[in-house]
């Protein structure tokens, strides 16, 4: 289990919101109305079991890995506006570990000699927070919890992986305003995927506004601070400041247009590294038709070489194909042209995407990629999904092999 607690101001503020909903409480509520909620709340589990290999044409050893993930939580009932939530979580292998799993906190196995497959055995805390409902058109949660926005590009809980990412944070929603969403987080530290926790003292805002009717317009600034205790880690603030719009619109006769654009510049922050100074750019456009959707898109990730647009806290096996070959963004920047079918038959969902990437900066090819997965539900609580993705290397892209990806996997929750 990670030993670490909420620090700074996160932790006075578990203490405020304990102490509030004590004095609450003892005020207001009887002994039953306060048993109700502890008693009259909901049991939430979550299991995936997954096989997943990586063939690797590089010097590292090919890898498979079969793991199971459980999670078991308790939503507790609502009294004078106040809820709270915990989630244990744990990732066991079934078998040998063929694979480098090797995390941090004791997470994992090195295997150096392996290809990575990034679910490290381990124990957790996954989410536990006191929420809060009692202002109007309002929730406020306090403590470690998951939070995505978007599509997950710049801020996610990396939840294809099986140990999700979470934050020890405070996150307020607002929708006093007509068609209007105002989140805002404030973040003291991010649990990774691998076990590790990374300290920082970070604010996100994310304003979504829906009354256009065809789609909806996202302003968003989020303002990462590192903690400056670990070496050279505040070189990597930043702030991203970016606009994105989003939608679909009925032309008739069941065709549907879909588009996406977005744009959003980084630059440095705090005591980040002054050379931070980049952009980034999305377009697609698609149209749905007899239970077909197909999609084009152009991705840029702006870089000169010394550096480019980075996403840290993004769950990015979800953007630049599922190979995870630019799980950072390389120097020379990412043009990402990209082509996805999507349709449903038999109640299977299937996904075909193809990839070509291109640096940003000079002529470097970097390769191709075609992903395919697909998946099947079984009533509200079962699902099984098969999933490849293959990435061929060019040769100008020095260092870079091939790499192929399986997956398996069955999952059941209520």
């Amino acid at each position: 289990m990670s030993p670490k607690q909420p620090k700074g101001l996160l932790s006075l503020s578990i203490a405020a919101a304990l102490s509030l909903s004590g004095l609450a409480l003892s005020t207001t509520v009887n002994a039953d109305a306060f048993t109700d909620a502890l008693t009259g709340g909901k049991v939430k589990m979550d299991v995936r079991l997954r096989y997943e290999d990586v063939q690797d044409d590089s010097s590292a050893k090919d890898a498979d890995l079969t793991t199971i993930r459980t999670r078991l939580g308790y939503q507790t009932g609502s009294v004078s506006g106040f809820d709270a939530y915990v989630e244990m979580e744990n990732t066991t292998a079934l078998g040998d570990i063929d694979a480098k799993t090797a995390g941090t906190n004791g997470w994992g196995a090195g295997n150096a000699a392996y290809s990575v497959i990034a679910d490290p055995e381990g124990t957790e805390l996954n989410r536990y927070w006191l929420g809060y409902n009692g202002l109007a058109d309002t929730v406020v949660r306090v403590g470690r919890q998951r939070i995505i926005y978007d599509n997950a590009r710049f801020i996610g809980n990396v939840g294809w992986r099986q140990n999700e990412q979470t934050y020890d944070s405070l996150t307020l929603v607002n929708k006093s305003l007509k068609d209007t969403t105002i989140s805002y987080a404030f973040i003291t530290e991010v649990n990774g995927i691998k076990g590790q926790n990374v300290d920082m003292d970070s604010h996100l805002i994310n304003i979504g506004y829906t009354g256009l009717g065809f789609g909806k317009l996202t302003g968003y600034g989020y303002f990462l601070d590192y903690d400056k205790t670990a070496s050279g880690a505040q070189l990597a603030s930043q702030k991203t400041l970016g606009l994105r719009f989003n939608g679909g619109t009925d032309v008739g006769n069941g065709v549907k247009l879909l588009y996406t654009a977005e744009y959003a510049q980084q630059d440095d922050y705090k005591d980040g590294a002054n050379t931070i100074n980049y952009d980034y750019g999305l377009v697609k456009l698609g149209v749905s038709v007899a239970g077909i959707t197909a999609v084009a898109g152009y991705e840029q990730l702006e870089g000169d070489s010394s550096g480019a647009f980075q996403t840290p806290l993004a769950t990015l096996h979800g953007q630049n194909g599922w190979a995870d070959m630019f799980l950072t963004t390389p120097a020379n920047g990412l043009e990402d042209r990209s082509i996805a079918l999507s349709t449903k038959v038999v109640g299977i969902k299937l996904k075909a995407v193809y990839h070509d990437y291109q640096a940003e900066t000079g002529s470097v090819d970097y390769g191709d990629e075609l992903d395919l997965v697909a998946v099947k539900k079984f009533g509200k609580n079962y699902t099984v999904l098969a999933k490849y993705a293959t990435f061929d290397a060019d040769s100008q892209w020095t260092g870079k092999a091939d790499k192929d990806k399986f997956w398996l996997q069955a999952g059941f929750k209520f």
